[in-house]
């Protein structure tokens, strides 16, 4: 199956679980076509200064990859500053952040799945 980035539901989120700014999500895949074993897998764009406010996974993991730009993370308290071709992994317990600090648009392929 081939999905055309036409396909993909395109969601604008203002300031996102607390954040600055707008998220824009794209959605790649539905849980349904996921199997039902995980709840997001999608690209998040965001603008310079925009933000994902913190929060906690429980149940479930998600793991970010650093498409294009620089972010800030909020990783269970440590800050720590991620680029391209780099990735985060939040365990369920776990909780954190993401900020872009840099010039250019952030992108990030997001995927959770349920523990």
């Amino acid at each position: 199956m081939v999905k055309r980035k036409s396909d993909y539901t395109v969601k604008k989120n203002e300031n996102m679980r607390g954040g600055d700014g707008v998220v824009v999500v794209e959605y790649m895949l539905t849980p349904e076509e996921m199997n039902d074993k995980g709840r997001l897998y999608a690209k998040l764009i965001l603008e310079p200064g925009s933000s994902i406010g913190h929060h906690v996974h429980e149940g479930e993991m998600e793991s970010y990859y650093i498409v294009c730009g620089e972010a800030e993370i909020d990783d269970n308290g440590e800050t720590v500053t991620v680029c391209a071709g780099e990735s985060l992994l939040t365990r369920s317990g776990e909780g954190h952040s993401v900020r872009n600090v840099g010039k250019d648009t952030l992108e990030i392929i997001a995927l959770i799945l349920h523990k």
